[in-house]
């Protein structure tokens, strides 16, 4: 898996501190983001954060290159809607050489790896031999297993990058998602430190767990919404 940030909203967290403090002010935002010094930009992020006043937070956006990550991981991320995808087409991408993702429960287990390793090459073998005998690829892939790798251009502002950490950081979401947005928060903070501390599991936000099977790291919300 890589992840590379590709681009971003120049001094994305000058823009949203200048954003928050238009709202307030008689000056332009241009004027706004022209004053605000470094300490007091962290410390507006830190009060709006604080406040849950989040809205600023849509003006920064990122866009990152994502390669290497399983079907299975990119069908879960696209559920995050508040964002833009363009992901690489088996349609049209001939898939003669296949890349394919193996979970390490599998790959810790020779006896496991092995067949499943078979499986798979014996299905990219088929749809080669399609392929070859004339059966279009938008066809031929059907058979293709979630295992095989793909890449994708993803757009997310910094509010809904937020959330989707929230939930895609728990120690309960998928290992490989896990990675891809720890990778993820690596890239932010590079341009965006303040942003990129903030992305972390939604537990760390509220102080408890509301999941129906808690992993311990934090107290569980009880059915009467008491925590213990």
């Amino acid at each position: 898996m890589e992840v590379t940030l590709i681009s971003h909203t120049l001094e994305p967290e000058s823009v949203v501190a200048a954003a928050a403090r238009l709202s307030t002010s008689s000056v332009s935002a241009t004027q706004l983001k022209e004053r605000l010094s470094p300490q007091r930009v962290q410390r507006l992020l830190d009060n709006l954060i604080a406040a849950g006043h989040l809205s600023p937070f849509e003006h920064a956006s990122f866009t990152f290159a994502i390669d290497g990550i399983s079907r299975v991981t990119s069908h879960q991320l696209v559920r995050h809607r508040l964002a833009s995808y363009t992901q690489q087409s088996q349609r049209y991408v001939s898939l003669g050489q296949l890349e394919y993702v193996t979970p390490h429960s599998i790959a810790r287990r020779s006896d496991w790896e092995a067949r499943y390793r078979e499986a798979i090459e014996g299905v990219h073998r088929l749809y080669c031999d399609m392929m070859e005998a004339g059966i279009p690829g938008e066809d031929a892939r059907y058979i293709l297993p979630n295992a095989v790798e793909t890449r994708l251009v993803m757009t997310m502002n910094a509010r809904e990058l937020m959330h989707a950490a929230s939930l895609r950081l728990c120690l309960r979401a998928q290992w490989e998602i896990v990675q891809l947005f720890e990778n993820i928060k690596i890239e932010v903070r590079k341009v965006a430190p303040r942003i990129g501390d903030e992305l972390k599991p939604k537990c760390f936000h509220m102080g408890y767990c509301d999941e129906a099977e808690c992993c311990g790291l934090m107290p569980k919300l009880d059915g009467k919404g008491a925590v213990r």
